[in-house]
């Protein structure tokens, strides 16, 4: 399984709303993702097996020092692959080629181990309003 991933790569609106639709457990949106990423993003990684989009993250930034990882979803049956580490590394390399100094995320308790053993984050104190 070759996959491949592209910092800033091409997307298209109606793959992204999919796979988050999946990845998410929700129906299918109608985001403008291209919009939105173009807009507000410092980048995003695609990760594609034979030309079909199957990861996804968005980085999102303050415009100077901090960038934060946001809608890391991979494609059902091929998580646990690798293909998130994949996806997260290769945002690193791209929030530090812009000279971030930090990378933030955020993530429920059960992606724990995700985060913090397979992609190299470091717990922090942190906190949150529901809005």
């Amino acid at each position: 399984m070759a996959i491949t991933y592209e910092w800033r790569g091409e997307l298209e609106n109606s793959a992204v709303n999919a796979l988050h639709a999946e990845g998410f457990n929700h129906r299918i949106l109608d985001v403008d993702w291209l919009a939105q990423v173009h807009r507000h993003s410092l980048g995003w990684v695609c990760a594609r097996l034979d030309g079909e989009l199957v990861g996804f993250v968005n980085v999102a930034w303050d415009g100077g020092a901090h960038a934060f990882v946001l809608d890391t979803v991979v494609k059902g049956e091929l998580r646990r692959s690798g293909i998130g580490a994949g996806l997260v590394d290769a945002a690193v390399r791209g929030a530090r080629a812009a000279q971030c100094a930090w990378l933030h995320v955020d993530f429920e308790d059960d992606l724990r181990a995700f985060y913090l053993d397979a992609c190299g984050f470091k717990p922090t104190t942190a906190g949150l309003i529901a809005l």
